[in-house]
């Protein structure tokens, strides 16, 4: 495996993207134009919404492509994977994992992202905690990953 790529901030201009925000009984949400609704605002919820508004408005990722909190089963237990996003043809064609700011890109971050993907087999994978991000695109033959400085569209 070559060396982790960290992509920083300054690339994706995501961090400024503005929310829906709304307050209810002294809780705050934030509106999730996938699932039409409002959820629970917290620091990796807000990396997934902001994320989810960059991909639509910013790389024009039309909206049935994107899927957000959708179940997976792994080794009969059932995972949640954050984001992803489909081709054309329907199969994953990458798969975000959202961490909160406070939460160091590591390996194990990767890693938890690579397990799912044992079962999606996306080609690309993103782990992002809304200042820096890990991409990678994954060698099926060769079970290896190669680190991307840039989305794959």
């Amino acid at each position: 495996m070559n060396k982790f790529v960290i992509t920083h901030l300054e690339k994706f201009q995501f961090h400024n993207t503005p929310l829906r925000i709304s307050e209810k009984e002294g809780k705050t949400f934030v509106y999730d134009p996938l699932r039409k609704k409002n959820i629970l605002l917290t620091p990796e919820e807000e990396v997934r919404q902001k994320l989810v508004l960059y991909l639509l408005n910013e790389k024009n990722i039309p909206v049935g492509l994107i899927a957000v909190e959708r179940a997976l089963k792994i080794n009969g237990m059932l995972k949640r994977f954050d984001i992803v996003i489909y081709n054309s043809s329907g199969n994953p064609h990458l798969a975000i994992e959202c961490k909160a700011p406070s939460i160091k890109l590591t390996q194990t971050t990767l890693q938890q992202l690579a397990v799912y993907n044992l079962h999606l087999k996306a080609e690309f994978l993103m782990v992002s905690n809304g200042v820096e991000h890990l991409i990678s695109q994954v060698n099926f033959e060769t079970r290896g990953i190669r680190f991307l400085e840039e989305l794959p569209f």
